[in-house]
């Protein structure tokens, strides 16, 4: 079939031209799909009919100004810079429309139960014969194979089952979620790192790939020390609050008047650490000699640097520790964390207007490229249907509606 491109205005990006085809919904594979909007490419979010994205109604929700709509902040910081086009894939006007799509697409992304898109026609092993350079992306609980294929899960059952929930949380303290959805994003950003690849490898063999990303594969991808002290003592790792499990002193602290950060991860940071704190025998203590040391004796150094840090305010002891090169800092909430002058400067806080909601605050990219700029605002997310008419247009498909 021809893969001659449509002709239309694309985003700007290192990721210009490329056509995606979003069947995702909620965080996994909206995420993914953000990230190639970010980049520049062109996201058709394809949604049913029937209400869209599941993530349309989570809140938390914007009030507009009139007529009692409200829509889902959570749906439009992941979903901005995207398409809507409502197709039923039962449908056989609509799928005549999807499979138009096909033929100009470069990537399609699912994160349905394995088997979903197979039984309305639209399995890999279908498509690759009839879209050969079409890269097809899968994001899934538990992948295509193994025996918990098929299986659903959300972001805390992979977290349990990934043992990160057996690692997270206060000594001795019940199990505990990380504060974001990990499980979803981990395997939203290795898909799109599956996808880059999958890209470049086309360029050598004009071919495109199945993808296949389990949310459960990635929080084992994302264990890195806690596998590799299993593997070294034959001891199960177990929760230890702030504290980092191999480096010490790597935690966080009491001042007089806020917690701090300090991450003193070598002898010589060590030493400047205690020359900051006045705790010069703290050094030359035959138990904090070395880092295995320091970590063998972790509570008792910490209980010594929280010591002498209560005497004086956060802010104080920050300055030194930063004047000493001693990597810390502040204990920061959210909306501490957004005002940053740090974070404005690198553009991490974006702006969304909507046209019924106004404007919405949002996480930047974190991916700064010197040949393309990163732009302050960001096009809104779309309402559902959209941008059907415009799609149709671009793509020289017609209408079926009157």
């Amino acid at each position: 079939m021809s893969q001659k491109k449509p002709h239309f205005d694309s985003p700007h990006g290192s990721l210009s031209g490329i056509i995606v085809l979003d069947l995702t919904r909620i965080l996994a594979g909206p995420y993914c799909t953000m990230v190639l909007a970010e980049l520049g490419a062109r996201v058709i979010k394809i949604e049913n009919p029937d209400g869209g994205d599941d993530a349309r109604a989570f809140g938390p929700f914007l009030e507009a100004q009139e007529g009692g709509l409200r829509k889902s902040a959570y749906f439009m910081s992941l979903n901005r810079g995207k398409e809507s086009i409502a197709l039923d894939l039962k449908a056989g006007e609509d799928r005549l429309i999807f499979e138009q799509l096909l033929e100009k697409a470069d990537i399609l992304v699912e994160n349905f139960r394995p088997g979903t898109l197979d039984r309305l026609g639209y399995g890999w092993e279908t498509l690759h014969p009839l879209y050969p350079r079409l890269i097809y992306a899968a994001a899934s609980g538990f992948g295509r194979s193994g025996p918990e294929a098929g299986k659903a899960a959300y972001d805390m059952v992979v977290q349990a089952m990934g043992g990160l929930m057996s690692i997270t949380g206060p000594v001795g303290g019940p199990p505990v979620r990380v504060g974001t959805s990990i499980g979803d994003i981990t395997a939203g950003l290795f898909t799109t790192i599956g996808i880059s690849t999958a890209l470049y490898e086309r360029e050598k063999t004009g071919l495109g790939q199945l993808i296949d990303v389990a949310m459960l594969d990635c929080q084992i991808a994302i264990l890195e020390n806690a596998i590799a002290r299993l593997e070294a003592t034959g001891e199960t790792p177990e929760p230890l609050g702030a504290r980092h499990p191999s480096i010490t002193p790597f935690a966080a602290f009491k001042t007089k008047d806020q917690i701090i950060v300090i991450a003193a991860g070598n002898n010589r940071l060590f030493q400047n650490l205690c020359v900051v704190l006045g705790r010069n025998d703290l050094a030359s203590d035959p138990r904090f000699e070395t880092n295995e040391k320091r970590s063998d004796h972790a509570d008792r150094l910490g209980a010594e640097i929280e010591s002498a840090l209560l005497c004086r305010s956060a802010a104080d002891w920050l300055t030194e520790l930063e004047n000493a090169g001693v990597p810390s800092g502040p204990l920061n909430s959210v909306k501490e964390a957004l005002a940053q002058p740090q974070i404005l400067a690198r553009n991490m806080v974006v702006t969304t207007e909507d046209q019924d909601v106004g404007i919405l605050r949002m996480a930047g990219n974190p991916i700064k490229q010197s040949n393309h700029p990163d732009e302050t605002w960001r096009k809104p997310a779309p309402d559902l249907d959209q941008d059907r008419e415009k799609i149709l247009r671009d793509f020289g498909i017609a209408s079926t509606r009157h």
